[in-house]
């Protein structure tokens, strides 16, 4: 179901029962906490049964209560204020340990991750960097810390990589001046998503640069401008992107690189150990 939940609710009210009204009232009002409740939290918070609500979800077309709860919080992902995602962590957190909450959720993260990566995609794109005559690496805002992790590695292991400059808008397009056929673009970008990666992103592939996104789901703006789609999933603690799965993709995928440049790493590698020895780079630590 690809349409709005609150339009499909409002424009189904009048042909709800009375317990079913108060659902939608809730959800119309309160969509931001609603999408992170369970079936039994939302039933008690309106004053309803759990299989009401249950019903209600079959009712609006979805195939149960965790399918709409999936649409609902699909919705929102990008229209959440900060100050409602603060609201909304406190809601979810109540009284449970917050520490074992993030750290679960993360884990969580991780494993849907794993099961949802299309792995033709993840080759697919592993060729079209090494293959690149460029590799542009562009994230902005909480995603830059992951565009800078992977061009501090991609720069090891190639000599073609260009960290794209975001501070302004100019900066971001004079960076990309030269792109074209051959190069590989890669955009980061998680929700709430950054126009100006999405902007670059369509730059580039206008000028026929292979393009390739790491973000949430394939809603996210960054697919339609893709040519390749890799998706982890994400999620917010409080104001904070939880970033850990996004992270460990681009782990994955810096490995299956190194893979492919293989003897070339080995060389280049044993050149920097005698560098930082010679330059004491790197602490020694007694036995």
């Amino acid at each position: 179901m690809n349409r709005d939940i609150l339009a499909i609710i409002q424009e189904n009210v009048h042909t709800f029962s009375k317990g079913q009204r108060k659902i939608a009232n809730f959800i119309l009002e309160s969509y931001d906490k609603a999408a992170f409740m369970t079936a039994s939290r939302l039933g008690k918070k309106v004053g309803v049964s759990e299989s009401t609500v249950v019903r209600f979800a079959f009712e609006l077309g979805y195939d149960g209560y965790p399918d709409m709860q999936r649409s609902l919080q699909k919705m929102i992902r990008n229209r959440l204020t900060t100050v409602q995602r603060i609201e909304v962590t406190n809601d979810r957190l109540g009284d449970q340990d917050l520490l074992s909450m993030v750290l679960q959720s993360d884990v969580e993260k991780i494993r849907q991750t794993l099961e949802e990566l299309d792995r033709d995609s993840f080759y697919r794109a592993v060729d079209a960097i090494v293959e690149a005559r460029k590799i542009y690496i562009l994230g902005v805002r909480s995603s830059a810390a992951i565009a800078s992790f992977l061009h501090f590695y991609f720069n090891l292991i190639f000599d073609n990589v260009v960290l794209v400059s975001a501070n302004t808008a100019s900066e971001t397009f004079e960076s990309l001046l030269r792109v074209g056929e051959g190069d590989a673009v890669i955009g980061i970008s998680f929700p709430r998503y950054s126009s100006r990666t999405v902007q670059a992103l369509s730059f580039a592939r206008d000028r026929r640069a292979t393009t390739i996104a790491i973000t949430d789901s394939e809603s996210s703006p960054l697919v339609p401008i893709s040519r390749y789609t890799l998706t982890a999933r994400s999620d917010m603690a409080s104001f904070v992107d939880s970033l850990v799965a996004p992270l460990s993709l681009v782990n994955a995928l810096l490995v299956a690189v190194s893979q492919r440049k293989n003897e070339d790493l080995a060389h280049t590698f044993h050149t920097l150990e005698e560098i930082w020895e010679e330059y004491n780079v790197y602490e020694k630590v007694p036995e």
